[in-house]
């Protein structure tokens, strides 16, 4: 069977016979934030759902009207001597405390393997064997070294935070534009002020990142190390409660935990926005 070229249909034809409404006439996308808003609705109506219905025991899944009556219950009573706020301040104490060991140690280590090969060679090997090794593999070795007290949780807490910040300060270092630094060495700059004026600044979008990043390693190892010796803190809570088949507090802890996760990111991220405005834009 052949086919005549008229029976062919020509390219513009095909482009007039297309459905292509242009950009103008599409109907413009649902945002973001009403499908977020949308899961979580139907998160907590199936939740709902399958604890009023008895589909799940409320030992192991109480409803979210029984957690959000924990919640009010610990921030007015509180739960193991001590109220919501007072686990939450022991837990930030700890966080940040760790977090200023972090970056006082980190980002000068940082600069010296970004900027030194004999840094590099040092301080290396013991950042990529800190890198992969959970943090609960060395916290009993921490103990023994330090006790149970606070300086135990701070180090353990600090470890887990030290490697993003290392690795991010010496990601920075190394991004530095060697043109800005031959220019502020030709203006008769020293080691030191190129350091000060013209790596840090380019590494600090680098460094706020990789304390992004140390934050959330730091509070996700600081619920493990209030397991062990704790008397306050939101992983005491946790740990406390779930002793005792208090499933709503532990659910409610679990809550809290990844609010102030969240608090942390956003945070963060406004820091950004305000110390490096120029490295934020898209």
């Amino acid at each position: 069977m052949s086919l005549s070229l008229e029976s062919l249909p020509s390219k513009e034809q095909e482009l007039a016979d297309t459905d292509f409404d242009g950009p103008s006439s599409r109907r413009s996308p649902v945002p973001l934030a009403w499908i977020s808003a949308a899961t979580i609705v139907a998160v907590l109506a199936l939740w709902s759902l399958a604890s009023n219905y008895g589909l799940v025991s409320s030992l192991f899944l109480p409803s979210p009207a029984a957690v959000y009556q924990a919640l009010k219950g610990l921030a007015v009573v509180g739960f193991v001597d001590a109220t919501l706020a007072q686990h939450v301040g022991a837990s930030l104490l700890r966080i940040f405390g760790a977090l200023a060991v972090a970056i006082l140690v980190g980002v000068p280590a940082g600069l010296a393997i970004g900027t030194s090969r004999l840094g590099k060679g040092i301080l290396d090997p013991i950042v990529e064997f800190l890198r992969p090794l959970p943090p609960l593999a060395y916290l009993p070795l921490v103990i023994i070294w330090l006790g149970i007290g606070e300086a135990s949780k701070i180090a353990v807490i600090a470890l887990a935070m030290l490697p993003p910040v290392i690795l991010s300060t010496a990601t920075g270092v190394r991004s530095t534009s060697t043109d800005h630094i031959n220019a502020a060495r030709a203006f008769g700059a020293s080691r030191l002020q190129v350091l000060r004026h013209v790596i840090l600044p380019s590494a600090l979008p680098s460094v706020l990142t990789g304390t992004r990043i140390a934050l959330g390693a730091g509070w996700s190892t600081l619920v493990a190390a209030e397991l062990v010796a704790a008397t306050r803190g939101l992983g005491f809570m946790i740990q406390s409660a779930a002793q005792f088949l208090v499933t709503d507090v532990v659910i409610a802890g679990i809550v809290v935990i990844a609010a102030v996760a969240c608090l942390f990111e956003l945070s963060a991220r406004l820091l950004e926005r305000w110390l490096v405005p120029w490295a934020t834009r898209t």
